[in-house]
């Protein structure tokens, strides 16, 4: 657990059941505790984003309340608070110091730049405020430019035992690249902490994902690419192995770099290195990387097979179309992997290889028509996307299915058809024809007030290929949008909302609006929020996964969580969307991602860090529309930071996590204390 996740805690438990000290007797440490109303207050303030409420309390003598409405900013990203916050950064107490610059940071204004730097205690010795120190550099990397990041990357004096100061600088650079600001100066840094095995672990798993996730934008040289080999052949930690590998897939001309892999991939027992060892194969040359994929498709592990079959399915070839064919006959894979085998044939068998291209199609039609489980036929349906024809017999077998995932589904697979590459040529004189079946299916996609349906049509209209020519056709239907509009009800479908308002300006000819938020409406229900140490149990198909809630940070998701576990809302819930070493995400009404209930929350998002597997955080579309869906992760994914609120983490059941594939479900869930 990272360090503030544990200071916050612990913090938090040493005060239940504390009395509160007599108020001549001034606090000097940080203590949170909701049971107490004052910081209920303020943390109420910050739910209904009132930030000049929030001002008041900078100046008040507790600094834990001090802490909670600067806090609060980190939630709000209000940048007019940028000036109010940098007055927090010389408080006597670093715990405030460490969250005004936190807050500052997430901002992402480059006015708090020089305010940030300004406080950096240069002369703090003795790492007083070490804590604030480092969030001052992570701040800096969300708000700075270039040169700051220069500045930034070639600090040397900090020793391994200089734990803090070289975790806010290794964040800070990190940060830097998640902004697509890069510098060699950072990536040589980032290179010398991980090759340092006397720095701690942690610090040596930020430089890891940092080269991994900013593989796209950095040129390894042949030294880089040694040192990036030999911590991914000899590193016993599994979290820089599976991030080290990606980045070595940026050398694809290196024979170096292939026998890494390959040769990793042999002796590799975690499967999510596995997983990405096959995602780092997408530069090399197909022939050299096919056998390897291939033996991944029979893996152990599903995920690591279903990467191997999205590998093939991304890369494959003509000449191997129907082989791919050949491979999804095994009835002994999943049937993602067999779905998204035959979904790879119908993309790259030729069609003028009339017969064989007929036999992949009528395979997927007759999985699709035979298929119980709604999933399966939501992944038939992206198969049959593949061969453009198919667009009727999706929309006449799909449109009026009774399973939501299948009827978003269907219209996301129209989406994929008039985003193909030139429409006009591959349909031909049936171009104009084609494009009015579609223009019509899209229309009544929006009428219908489903809101799946109606969201993905709204994109496709936005992301069509320029060929189709939608504006145009669209031009007086501004109608349709209206009426799908007033089938909606908010703040339920704020997403879809949100794409129709998007396309009504788009055929309007006006720039798109910014993306509206739900009004509050829904208030803390602080008599769920736990006093004690609270689990939950998550009994799936496949096993239970224990989950420990962590009010401390995230006590209005917790609150509303319990809420809905009393309420056995998530009983029979699917788990929708699987991302093989990413999360298994669940809790929608509909099973689809587009579903919630009439209410949302706001994000709570104080400064921790997804940096290990097993954090159970809320999906949203967008900061402060959360609801009822919830992710679990499998691996560390620190791009997620300061963007989704974790309000949990797993204590036990993290290889049921693991186990699950998409289309599982949770039986029941049952809260312990």
């Amino acid at each position: 657990m990272n360090k503030y996740l544990s200071l916050l805690l612990a913090t938090a438990l040493m005060a239940l059941g504390a009395c509160v000290p007599p108020e001549e007797q001034l606090p000097t440490e940080v203590r949170v505790d909701f049971s107490d109303p004052l910081q209920r207050h303020v943390y109420d303030l910050q739910d209904r984003q009132l930030s000049d409420s929030l001002f008041r309390y900078f100046r008040h003598p507790d600094p834990t309340i001090r802490f909670l409405a600067a806090q609060a900013f980190a939630s709000i990203k209000d940048t007019a608070a940028v000036d109010s916050l940098a007055a927090l950064l010389s408080d006597p107490v670093t715990e405030v110091r460490a969250v005004a610059a936190y807050a500052m940071g997430q901002t992402g204004n480059p006015r708090a730049t020089p305010l940030l730097i300004a406080a950096f205690d240069r002369f703090d010795t003795s790492g007083v405020h070490a804590l604030s120190n480092a969030a001052i550099l992570e701040a800096v990397g969300k708000t700075g430019s270039e040169r700051e990041l220069e500045l930034l990357a070639t600090i040397s004096t900090y020793q391994p035992t200089d734990t803090l100061l070289l975790t806010g600088q290794a964040w800070g650079i990190y940060r830097f690249a998640l902004r697509q600001i890069t510098h060699r100066k950072g990536t040589e840094c980032m290179l010398r902490l991980l090759s340092d095995t006397n720095i701690p672990t942690e610090v040596r798993v930020i430089a890891a994902n940092y080269l991994y996730r900013a593989r796209h934008h950095l040129e390894f040289t042949d030294d880089d690419l040694k040192i990036l080999v030999q911590h991914f052949v000899e590193d016993a930690d599994p979290r820089i192995r599976m991030a080290l590998a990606p980045a070595i897939g940026r050398r694809p001309d290196s024979e170096v770099a292939w026998m890494a892999l390959s040769g990793r991939w042999l002796q590799e027992a975690d499967w999510r290195v596995r997983c990405n060892i096959l995602r780092a194969l997408e530069d090399f040359d197909y022939t050299l990387a096919r056998p390897l994929v291939e033996q991944a498709l029979h893996d152990s592990s599903h995920h690591v097979a279903l990467c191997a079959a999205q590998y093939l399915l991304a890369h494959g070839q003509p000449w191997h179309g129907g082989r791919y064919l050949r491979l999804a006959a095994d009835t002994s894979l999943p049937w993602q992997v067999q779905t998204t085998l035959l979904q790879a044939a119908n993309r790259h068998i030729s069609p003028a290889i009339k017969d064989l291209h007929d036999y992949a199609n009528f395979l997927l039609r007759t999985r699709f028509q035979k298929a119980v489980n709604p999933y399966e036929k939501a992944a038939c349906l992206q198969g049959l996307a593949e061969f453009p024809w198919n667009y009727r017999f999706i929309w006449r077998e799909a449109h009026t299915h009774g399973a939501p995932v299948v009827r978003t589904t269907c219209v996301a697979a129209l989406r994929k058809i008039v985003g193909m590459e030139a429409p006009r040529r591959y349909f031909g004189l049936s171009f104009r024809r084609v494009r009015a079946d579609l223009s019509s299916y899209f229309s009544e996609a929006i009428r219908s007030g489903d809101e799946g349906m109606a969201a993905e049509a709204a994109q496709a209209l936005l992301q069509a290929n320029p060929d189709m020519n939608f504006k145009v056709l669209w031009a007086d239907s501004l109608g349709v949008v209206e009426e799908g509009l007033q089938k909606l009800k908010l703040p339920r479908d704020i997403e879809t909302w949100n794409l129709l308002q998007q396309l009504k300006t788009w055929l309007q000819g006006r720039p798109a609006p910014p993306p509206a938020r739900p009004e509050y409406n829904h208030p803390i229900a602080w008599e769920l929020v736990p006093t004690a140490a609270t689990r939950v149990t998550l009994s799936t198909n496949k096993g239970d996964i224990v989950l420990e809630l962590l009010p401390a940070l995230a006590p209005a998701t917790v609150a509303s969580f319990r809420q809905l576990v009393r309420d056995g809302y998530y009983n029979g819930k699917t788990f929708h969307r699987v991302v093989p070493n990413f999360v298994i995400q669940g809790g929608c009404p509909r099973g689809d991602g587009y579903g919630a209930l009439d209410f949302t929350l706001r994000s709570e998002l104080p400064w921790v860090h997804y940096d290990r597997a097993g954090y159970v955080g809320m999906a949203s579309a967008g900061n402060h529309t959360e609801s009822v869906q919830f992710f679990i992760t499998h691996s560390p994914t620190p791009h997620l930071d300061g963007n989704y609120t974790i309000f949990a983490r797993v204590v036990e059941g993290q290889r049921v996590v693991d186990a699950i594939a998409v289309g599982d479900r949770i039986e029941r869930v049952l809260v312990q204390q």
